[in-house]
């Protein structure tokens, strides 16, 4: 990491679209010219972009890499406006803006909850949720004419479901949660409807923690109120608001696109799910290959380097807020061969992937996250055999922004 270097102003900066789109294309030109690359964020932000698998997971574990917003030059600097669609990313007290103990002390107090013994458990609920789904997914279908969405009608309401239950959340409240973790992620929010979102957000999430003392009962944010209010481990206010916002948001937002993006790829790739029919392959592995091949994050926000780092050959300056680039790592010939951008369930290595993350901060929700999506996929394609796309791929409006990678709608036709 430490050899000679070219700098960023080398290499002209690829400037972030907030608006989103389908990222693959520019990700294979931006990898051919180098594992790192100058960004240019929403509101001229100068930053970084960390694109090879090798790079991004060396970095993903470099003990001078932070994650605290006090180590973002431009932020401490002033001159990250309060509407910057970026900036709840950076500032929201919780696990993904903490470091060493903090990080510790946050992490355990959520992370018996998602152990793989207390997930599988989760087993019985989650299969009995799906097949209610199920059921409206089809009756919706019959509806429309043969046609539904599946983003809305299944990929969505499962993880949110899930998670809400998980946290004790009042189901009154899954709709007004979702609308406001989609304007809080999105980067092309206007900026005082990103202030608005974010309050809102927050008074919600206060509104349910209260509810959760005065009822206290088995559920996490019970756990999380008890933990603030103990001596020890303790969770002051802010902590406690944050940490339900990053649970609900990447609760469901990214198994939300995993399985959209799942069901896309098996719908166009036709032969892979012959080979799952077939049982040369497992739902399992669509889910990991889906992780890799089209990640459901593509830009996460933010880490920040606490000196000036030799990534790869290039220099990135201390304070500099980085994005890992998951969804650009996942197509890397250099880690996956030169038929990286090639859906391939018998691929060598699969699940040798970083979209759920790596080191200290590896996504903290993984085994339910996977849980959840082999299940769903199993019970849709088990239910539907003949579903298929009802548009062409081509025509499918993409997701809002450059931090989530899938699609807006996801119309099908379920078949007989």
């Amino acid at each position: 990491m430490n050899a000679p270097h070219r700098d960023s102003a080398d290499r002209e900066p690829y400037v972030l679209d907030p608006a989103g789109g389908c990222p693959h294309a520019d990700n294979a030109r931006l990898l051919a010219g180098g594992a790192v690359t100058p960004v240019v964020l929403p509101g001229g932000i100068d930053g970084m972009a960390v694109l090879g698998h090798d790079a991004l997971r060396a970095f993903l574990t470099h003990p001078d890499v932070a994650k605290g917003a006090r180590h973002f030059t431009a932020l401490t600097e002033g001159r990250i406006p309060e509407g910057w669609p970026l900036r709840t990313f950076a500032i929201v007290p919780g696990m993904t803006t903490a470091d060493g103990a903090d990080h510790r002390r946050l992490r355990t107090l959520v992370g018996g909850a998602f152990t793989p013994r207390r997930v599988e458990a989760m087993r019985p609920r989650i299969e009995a949720l799906t097949s209610q789904l199920l059921d409206r997914f089809g009756e919706a279908a019959r509806d429309g004419g043969g046609v539904a969405d599946l983003r809305r009608h299944y990929a969505l309401p499962l993880p949110l479901g899930v998670i809400c239950e998980l946290l004790g959340v009042d189901p009154a409240h899954q709709e007004r949660l979702h609308e406001l973790s989609g304007l809080v992620v999105a980067t092309d929010t206007e900026p005082a409807r990103a202030v608005a979102a974010n309050r809102d957000l927050t008074d919600l999430l206060a509104d349910i923690a209260d509810a959760r003392a005065q009822e206290p009962g088995d559920d996490l944010t019970s756990v999380l109120l008890a933990a603030r209010d103990e001596d020890g481990d303790r969770l002051d206010r802010s902590e406690l608001i944050g940490t339900l916002l990053l649970l609900i948001v990447a609760g469901h937002e990214t198994t939300l696109n995993l399985v959209t993006n799942a069901v896309r790829a098996l719908c166009a790739h036709r032969d892979q799910l012959a080979l799952v029919r077939e049982g040369r392959a497992g739902w399992a592995d669509v889910v990991d290959e889906t992780l890799r091949w089209d990640s459901p994050v593509s830009f996460f926000p933010f880490r920040y380097p606490t000196r000036d780092l030799v990534l790869d050959g290039t220099l990135v300056p201390r304070g500099t807020p980085v994005l890992a680039g998951y969804a650009a790592a996942g197509r890397d010939p250099g880690a996956h061969g030169p038929d990286a951008h090639r859906f391939d369930l018998t691929r060598a290595g699969r699940g040798a992937h970083l979209s759920l993350g790596h080191g200290a901060h590896y996504c903290l929700g993984a085994p339910l996250a996977r849980l959840e999506a082999t299940v769903a996929l199993k019970a849709l394609f088990t239910r539907f055999p003949d579903l298929d796309l009802a548009v062409p791929e081509a025509q499918l409006p993409r997701h809002a922004g450059f931090v989530g990678n899938s699609v807006r709608e996801l119309p099908v036709r379920p078949g007989a």
